[in-house]
């Protein structure tokens, strides 16, 4: 397990990284932000990729969730 000041850098770094990857639409930027990273910092890197990741995977499955919920109630207003 890394060190909680690495975690909670790479932390700041996901959240930071994710609002410009939005802003310029360019939804690859996690891995070019890795790549730097891994040049100096093999520990940083894992911590930011998943820190990254795990933010990804909240936002798809929330994107999921809204659109079951959305289907559920069309269907429902359909009957």
């Amino acid at each position: 397990m890394a060190d909680p000041v690495v975690i909670e850098m790479a932390n700041k770094l996901a959240e930071e990284c994710l609002a410009v990857q939005n802003e310029i639409g360019n939804d690859r930027l996690f891995m070019e932000v890795g790549d730097v990273l891994g040049a100096s910092s093999q520990t940083l890197e894992e911590a930011f990729l998943t820190a990254i990741r795990t933010r990804m995977a909240n936002d798809q499955g929330r994107r999921f969730l809204a659109q079951k919920i959305k289907a559920h109630r069309a269907a429902q207003g359909s009957e």
